[in-house]
């Protein structure tokens, strides 16, 4: 009986990783699926001063057989915020991807923008990179302060007695 039980378990935990292991499978990539092609993966800023206009474009085609609907773009910081076409991409069709960078933050970045989306592959990363020049303002007051000048104690008319 001991047998039967022991064996009846064995055949059922091969059955269950035979399960788990079928459904890691990864399923076939659809051959109609939309892809996403960009124009460039890095957009470089260059040297720009401090806060100039920081807006670029991330250019990019739907070059697969079904409409490319971006479900998510995000940004790495809350510095880079990138905002992604609303309307599906048609097959053929190409649209922008606008990224807003703060040039208010002096120095070199690298920064990453996520787009996920119903394309094959699901995620794409693009990147932007520069140099924001330091903030030429640094180090003086914001309002100089008007000058003040020195007003006289007033008078008491006071006797000591």
């Amino acid at each position: 009986m001991k047998k039967l039980i022991f064996t009846a378990a064995l055949f059922t935990g091969m059955l269950f990783v035979g399960n788990l292991k079928a459904q890691d499978a990864p399923a076939p990539p659809d051959p109609n699926a939309p892809v996403m092609k960009f124009e460039k993966d890095t957009i470089n800023y260059g040297t720009i001063a401090y806060a100039s206009d920081g807006y670029r474009y991330f250019k990019f085609a739907n070059t697969g057989k079904e409409p490319l609907i971006i479900k998510e773009a995000h940004g790495s910081c809350g510095c880079t915020i990138p905002t992604p076409p609303k309307e599906p991409i048609q097959p053929g069709q190409t649209a922008e991807i606008k990224v807003h960078y703060d040039t208010q933050r002096p120095g070199h970045f690298i920064k990453s923008v996520t787009v996920t989306s119903n394309a094959n592959p699901g995620t794409k990363v693009v990147y932007i990179t520069g140099d924001v020049q330091p903030n030429p303002n640094a180090g003086q007051p914001a309002t100089p302060a008007p000058a003040q000048q020195a007003t006289p104690a007033p008078a008491t008319n006071t006797k000591i007695q």
